[in-house]
């Protein structure tokens, strides 16, 4: 539970997009969450939990920044080069999903957090870099976060994974899926977050 409420503060801090993907990634990661809290803090149909906003807002302005090929490959880890097309295509739509679902959740929580950026260490021929950030919230310790980013060709900086308080959610989801593929194989995992999909999104 602590986790989950540290990853929904993680998520408030990095809201991509497209129109700042030329940038460099810190100040990426700046420029785009001073964006979509502006938004927020805008919008009062999205501060009293207007889900069909929350839901456009994050579908909008936050996944299409994730590079989905290379996460879904991390994620499942050896099981992905035995993966057929299918179970590879019906992952990727279910996971792309359940990061919406946790997205908007995230975007429901926000409460005024402040967000401080660390300086970067970035090669001009670094492929992979981390942007590392603090989030400060009143009567709590500082959260840091991590932000793992990749070139992403043409579109510029990619996110493939976060990291809040050493703890990847890459890993995590990676230990998750395991045990769901051993037990199951790729057809349970998928169904699993199919069902899982539909349950949040009827509540």
């Amino acid at each position: 539970m602590i986790l989950k409420i540290k990853f929904f503060l993680a998520l408030l801090a990095f809201f991509p997009v497209a129109a700042f993907a030329a940038l460099a990634p810190d100040e990426l990661v700046r420029k785009t969450a001073d964006d979509v809290i502006a938004t927020i803090k805008s919008d009062k149909d999205i501060q009293a939990g207007n889900k069909s906003k929350i839901y456009k807002l994050a579908e909008e302005k936050i996944l299409p920044n994730f590079d989905f090929e290379k996460i879904s490959r991390l994620v499942i880890g050896k099981h992905w080069r035995s993966a057929s097309s299918e179970h590879k295509s019906q992952f990727k739509e279910e996971f792309k999903n359940l990061l919406l679902r946790t997205y908007a959740v995230a975007l429901g929580k926000y409460q005024d957090q402040k967000i401080e950026y660390l300086p970067m260490r970035m090669k001009p021929d670094d492929e992979i870099v981390t942007v590392k950030t603090e989030i400060i919230q009143s009567g709590a310790q500082p959260v840091k976060v991590d932000y793992v980013l990749t070139k992403g060709g043409p579109d510029g900086w990619l996110v493939i994974d976060i990291i809040i308080e050493g703890v990847s959610l890459v890993t995590n989801y990676r230990s998750q899926f395991a045990s769901e593929i051993k037990s199951s194989g790729m057809d349970g995992l998928i169904k699993a977050l199919s069902d899982k999909n539909k349950s949040d999104n009827e509540s």
